[in-house]
Order: structure tokens, then C-alpha cells, then sequence
């Protein structure tokens, strides 16, 4: 099958060479592309990306607000993931609040752009633990309460501190000697009691209530 992308940037060199790069994958195709974040919504209910590759500065609607107003509003909304001139960025840490499943820097390799494309259609977030440290070191939030609303078992807890660290799937199964069904069972009840859509806003979370900090 092949992972439908959608292309959102206002400089038009980018979107030419995030096309060039990904319609030269097996895989992977270019469906549309949008210079403003106002284009998105018709975009995606006519072409259904399954990944959307979205500039995080534009002039008009900005990738914070089209991302919430597109995972708002579609019943079955692509995954996001931002494409930004800098990692450190306050826009780039609202966005991934806003529910993008990760960021792509647009000095990225062509084979990491292939990569990350490949990573959040698969339903997984693309995390860089020392990124999002940063982020929410700089501008995250403290004191919240999403952590004890959910009121985690003690597995679970410890499911989402491994995933804090950025592990997979398969490297938490290793480091908790179980089974990898059982980790996704608890990382699916971990998405669920915070009220998250993925790995990316669970461990914002875990941040922003202090279960862990940035300074480790």
C-alpha cells in the first residue's frame, strides 16, 4: 500500500524538494500540497493523507492552529508530523501540544525525511527525548494534574517513564522482561487514562506534571 502525503509549507522550494524526495519512495506519494495552513481542511477530506508534512510558520493559519483544527474536526485526522528551521522553537513544542506526532528539521537528510514519513503513518511517534526535554524545559508548563486524574497502575507508570527515554515497543518488553502484546496493551491504557493520541503528547504530559522533569 501506499502512504499518502500532503505537503504543507508557504516556501515553495520546500514543498518541491519534500516532493522530489518523497515521490521517489516505492511507497510513499505527494497527494497535494498547501502554501497556507487555511488550505488543509479541503485538501484533506478530498485527497485522505495519511500524513501531513506541515511548516510550523506560516502567515496566515500556522501549523499550531491548523494541526488542533484539523484533529478537532476530522473524524479520522491524518498524522501530523512538523517540519520546522529549528528544533528549539516555541511553535514546534505548541504544535506537538496541538498533537503532531513529531518534528523533522527541514535540514533533515532525504533518508530521514523518508524515515520519519514512514515512522508516524505506521501509527508511532516520532520522539527525540533530549528535544522534547528542552522544549518543555524552555516552555512547557509545570504543575499540572493530568498525571493523577488518570490514576496509572503502577506497570502503567512505569510503561510511560521508559517511554519519557524514547524507547519502542520492543526495547520496553526487553527492559521489563515481558511480552511486546503487553506493552502495547499498556502503553494503549496509558494513551487512554491521559486522554492523548499518541506517545509524543503522553510524554509532554508526564513532563508538564512533573512525574518526570527535564533535568532528569
Amino acid at each position: 500500500m501506499t502512504t499518502g502525503v500532503l505537503i504543507v509549507d508557504d516556501d515553495e522550494l520546500i514543498r518541491i524538494g519534500l516532493r522530489a524526495i518523497i515521490d521517489a519512495q516505492p511507497d510513499l506519494s505527494v497527494l497535494a500540497e498547501a502554501a497556507d495552513g487555511a488550505e488543509l481542511p479541503p485538501l484533506v477530506a478530498r485527497h485522505r493523507p495519511d500524513v501531513v508534512l506541515m511548516d510550523v510558520r506560516m502567515p496566515g493559519i500556522d501549523g499550531i492552529q491548523a494541526t488542533r483544527h484539523l484533529l478537532a474536526t476530522s473524524a479520522d485526522p491524518p498524522r501530523v508530523l512538523v517540519v520546522t528551521t529549528f528544533a528549539n522553537d516555541e511553535y514546534v513544542y505548541e504544535a506537538l501540544r496541538a498533537g503532531a506526532s513529531g518534528f523533522l528539521l527541514k535540514r533533515a537528510r532525504p533518508a530521514e525525511v523518508v524515515e520519519a514519513v514512514r515512522v508516524v503513518a505506521a501509527g508511532e511517534s516520532l520522539l527525540f527525548p533530549a528535544a522534547i526535554r528542552q522544549l518543555v524545559g524552555a516552555y512547557g508548563p509545570a504543575g499540572g494534574d493530568q498525571l493523577r486524574a488518570a490514576r496509572l497502575t503502577d506497570r502503567e507508570a512505569e510503561v510511560l517513564r521508559l517511554m519519557t527515554t524514547g524507547r519502542s515497543n520492543p526495547e520496553i518488553a526487553a527492559h521489563l522482561v515481558v511480552g511486546v502484546e503487553t506493552v502495547k496493551t499498556h502503553v494503549g491504557n496509558v494513551l487512554a487514562k491521559l486522554g492523548v493520541r499518541d506517545r509524543t503528547q503522553a510524554v509532554i504530559a508526564a513532563y508538564e506534571s512533573g512525574f518526570v522533569t527535564p533535568s532528569g
